[in-house]
């Protein structure tokens, strides 16, 4: 079965309903934002899969049932990207995101050539790294009042994985 597929400008309806209706879930782990709206509206979730990034649909049989992108690709000495996802509400614990993480870290060393796949999980999001950890990824760090969310800076684990790992 298929993990995920590259999102196009037609599913931003899709996905901006998955988001409306998870957006409770979801606030919890999510970065403040200048524009918070941005992330739930069709043309802001198409600006989003359109940018300079991979975006992909994680897919639950032919449905959308969550998002994971690979951003902040940097080539020369480096070869990384960050990856970041989200999965429905009630479609988490299935093993959706786990499937996920694994299609796409994949798809950044074959396809995209990179060396190494990092990810940043909240102190407090258990799931997150737990899927993380079934992918093979390290935790290296933590990054102290790494992002704001709700207003407030939230330490962060570092997790790494290299293409050789």
């Amino acid at each position: 079965m298929t993990a995920i597929r590259r999102l196009i400008a037609a599913d931003a309806e899709e996905l901006v309903t998955l988001r409306i209706a998870n957006r409770a879930y979801l606030e919890d782990w999510e970065p403040d934002s200048d524009d918070p709206e941005h992330t739930y509206s069709i043309a802001g979730v198409c600006a989003w899969i359109t940018d300079d990034n991979e975006r992909f649909g994680i897919l639950d049989g032919d449905e959308i049932a969550g998002m994971i992108s690979l951003t902040g690709i940097i080539r020369g000495s480096l070869q990384s990207c960050m990856i970041g996802y989200f999965v429905a509400q009630e479609r988490a614990g299935r093993g959706l995101a786990s499937r996920a993480v694994d299609a796409a870290t994949g798809l950044a060393f074959t396809e995209l050539g990179l060396h190494r796949v990092e990810a940043g999980t909240a102190v407090e999001n258990l799931a997150s790294q737990r899927v993380l950890e079934r992918n093979g990824f390290t935790r290296v760090g933590l990054m102290r009042k790494h992002l704001q969310i709700r207003g407030a800076w939230v330490d962060h684990l570092l997790w790494e994985k290299l293409a050789d790992d």
